[in-house]
């Protein structure tokens, strides 16, 4: 007789699902209504996630840690060949393309999980002293955070970069680094921000941040604030959310659609979404007090928090005009396959580590006869 553990059941987080599916059926309802076709697409890039999301939930990941470098050491040759063979849209050489197929995959994206697990691998090898980690393991950690930065600010794709280097050093944080390395940082980065400006940002980004501190907004920004004026307390009925459907509000399913989102659901449909999110990033970062010395999960758990967090507060402060333009996505809710797939790849491999971590058998199910 076969029969599922029961401990898969008793462990697996419930919550992470109970609030990540209704940010999915909103997305899904708003891109529906504003461009059926591609609420058709859309639909294959929830079943790739959620694909991926079983295929990284059901590896023994803790069995095979020895992969984890390989896995990393990969991901930097890919994006290396994006520089060599990358395949340039819009301006930035970010893609490579798979051969007969004509599909495109972009190694940034697939780099997200292995940073985590490459991280998560050298700290669970390398814990902290009760001061934190000293000068020589903070360069060796720094060492793997700002090879794929470098590599991907080359592309150049600035955005994902910082966000790559904000969460490698907000674990780093979290897990404990001793404070006067801190503070040298911070005073380093104080001195060097205008050269920095001027020698490593390109124009165009340059004129994102002018746009940003000029006092008229840019156009998308603008027309994006009408929206979410136009939506007032509880939103508009579909055929009525005329920023939206009469094409003045752009790319209103993915960087733009939080303030889709308000303008058909009002500053309560907005503010639930928020809710959601919130309550998403501290139950991740609240996991923590429960791993105790489990280094491996803190990381994992904790950089998934900060991802979530960063994402979020860029798009919606890029939305109202808070910060400069840039395609950073709603996790789970803008339209697109590349980061729904990495999300859901990302909380596979957080629910494995959590159901199966009193497991270390790895067996699904149990054979009776």
């Amino acid at each position: 007789m076969i029969r599922l553990d029961r401990r898969i059941l008793t462990h697996f987080d419930f919550v992470q699902p109970i609030l990540i599916l209704p940010i999915i059926i909103l997305s899904y309802i708003l891109v529906l209504e504003a461009n059926s076709v591609l609420a058709s697409k859309q639909i294959v890039y929830f079943a790739v996630g959620f694909l991926a999301f079983g295929f990284f939930f059901l590896l023994p990941i803790k069995k095979i840690e020895w992969i984890i470098p390989m896995f990393y050491w990969i991901c930097i040759i890919l994006l290396i060949s994006v520089d060599l063979f990358g395949v340039t849209k819009l301006g930035a050489k970010r893609w490579l393309e798979i051969p007969f197929v004509n599909f495109t995959i972009q190694p940034s994206e697939i780099m997200k999980p292995s940073f985590l697990l490459m991280l998560a691998y050298l700290i669970k090898r390398r814990p902290p002293d009760i001061k934190g980690y000293g000068l020589k393991d903070f360069l060796i950690f720094s060492f793997y955070i700002l090879l794929p930065t470098f590599l991907i600010m080359k592309e150049p794709d600035l955005g994902t970069a910082l966000i790559l280097l904000i969460v490698g050093y907000a674990v780093l944080f979290v897990i404990g680094v001793n404070k006067k390395i801190w503070i040298t940082i911070f005073v380093a980065i104080g001195i060097s921000a205008p050269l920095i400006y001027e020698n490593v940002l390109h124009d165009y980004q340059k004129k994102r941040i002018t746009d940003f501190l000029s006092e008229e907004s840019s156009y998308h920004v603008r027309q994006s604030i009408i929206a979410i004026g136009s939506g007032g307390l509880t939103g508009k009925p579909k055929d009525e959310a005329t920023q939206t459907h009469f094409k003045f509000l752009p790319i209103s399913t993915s960087d733009f659609i939080f303030a889709y989102t308000i303008e058909r659901f009002g500053f309560i449909g907005g503010l639930g979404l928020l809710m959601l999110y919130g309550f998403l990033i501290a139950h991740l970062l609240s996991l923590n007090y429960g791993l105790k010395d489990d280094y491996f999960t803190q990381v994992i758990t904790t950089g998934i928090g900060i991802l979530i967090f960063i994402y979020v507060s860029v798009n919606i402060m890029m939305t109202i005009g808070f910060a400069p333009v840039v395609g950073v996505p709603l996790p789970f809710y803008s339209y697109g396959g590349s980061s729904f797939v990495t999300f859901l790849s990302l909380f596979g491999i957080l629910q494995n580590l959590l159901t199966f971590r009193f497991d270390p058998t790895y067996r699904f199910v149990k054979i009776k006869f």
